[in-house]
């Protein structure tokens, strides 16, 4: 049977003023009636159902989740004491679905990425689900085809010696090999051999194997999170999941498992079109911009001014006179005003409002 993992626990500081620690990025509203969180839920929600469905996120933010999510089981909910990077996500999710189901294949999502059309989506999704069933100890990620040589994403390099399986319309790759972010020069290279594909971040596996994998190469993580299921129905779980999960290292899934294992990875070339939406320049990519490339979200008046990217809610207005490339954002209690080029620094600013004392804008 299929399950999902959908990881939630993120803060998306480049999405401040509007995102915050107990309301994060994924329950923002960007495109549409429905926040990230309930996109990705949808998204998915029609191959497995909320009652094999597992939500991954901060504890701050469980009640937030809930809210959002009011179809699915509080118990499917889980909150991290602590953030602990994908490798103990995923191992704690895996765990606790495979002594559901010792057969279980499991997707892992992120919850902040916008997928369209949702029906390709659940094409790849579908097939992922038929080729783990026939080779169980497959590890599988999705790739994107780029659209232009970004330095911001991880790449994967499919294999050109190895014939790919076709499912239905979906094409199942042989990977050759993983690439971190790339400097400009070896990403333009990367796009024009053209077997190269943008990390989506989102995988397919069986729980037995990603577990299994986990316990290879990273014991102390695999141990934690078996101790804090075998308390997950009992009186002290809270405070096991802390203890353990305190201890248990920081490490992303590919560096832990995806670049070391033996097992066979395969990549599925992704039908649809993806975006993770990392910081408010998303907006530029999702909403048409007006003549002098504005694009506003809200209320707004622009004159002489280009390139500017502003958000508001309800009845205000932002009014802009004259500048160029900016984003701006307006909150009841902030207001941010930031070059488009400083984008990525917006989180040097959650750091100096903590250092200030100033943590009830955070």
């Amino acid at each position: 049977m299929l399950y999902a993992v959908i990881m939630a626990g993120g803060s998306g500081t480049r999405f401040w003023p509007q995102s915050r620690e107990r309301f994060p990025k994924q329950f923002l509203t960007l495109q549409g009636e429905r926040s990230l969180l309930q996109g990705a839920y949808d998204r998915i929600a029609p191959l497995v159902g909320p009652a094999r469905m597992m939500v991954v996120t901060n504890a701050l933010q469980r009640e937030g989740t809930q809210a959002q999510l009011p179809t699915l089981d509080p118990d499917r909910v889980v909150g991290e004491p602590m953030g602990r990077d994908t490798t103990a996500c995923i191992a704690l999710a895996a765990e606790l679905i495979h002594r559901e189901d010792a057969d279980a294949n499991l997707i892992v999502l992120a919850a902040d990425h916008i997928i369209t059309p949702p029906e390709k989506f659940m094409e790849a999704v579908a097939a992922a689900d038929e080729f783990l069933n026939s080779h169980p100890s497959a590890i599988i990620t999705f790739g994107i085809k780029p659209t232009n040589p970004s330095t911001g994403y991880g790449y994967l390099n499919r294999s050109t010696t190895e014939k790919p399986t076709s499912i239905g319309s979906t094409t199942v790759h042989r990977l050759q090999s993983f690439h971190e972010k790339p400097n400009l020069e070896t990403a333009n290279r990367f796009v024009k051999v053209g077997t190269y594909y943008w990390n989506s971040g989102i995988f397919a596996w069986k729980a037995a194997t990603i577990r299994a994998e986990i316990e290879k190469f990273q014991p102390e993580i695999a141990a934690a999170v078996g101790r804090i299921a075998d308390a997950w129905h009992e009186s002290n779980c809270d405070a096991v999941f802390a203890k353990e999960y305190a201890a248990a290292p920081k490490i992303s899934i590919d560096f832990a498992v995806m670049e070391k294992t033996k097992n066979p990875i395969y990549m599925i070339e992704a039908p649809f079109a993806w975006d993770d939406v990392g910081s408010w320049l998303a907006l530029d990519r999702l909403h048409a911009p007006d003549a002098a490339g504005n694009v506003a979200v809200g209320r707004n008046v622009a004159i002489d001014s280009k390139g500017c990217t502003m958000v508001t809610k309800g009845d205000h207005l932002i009014a802009a006179l004259g500048v160029e490339n900016l984003i701006i954002v307006h909150t009841p209690d902030a207001t941010l005003v930031a070059d488009k080029r400083r984008e990525q620094d917006v989180k040097k600013l959650i750091e100096e409002l903590k250092k200030r004392g100033m943590e009830g804008y955070v």
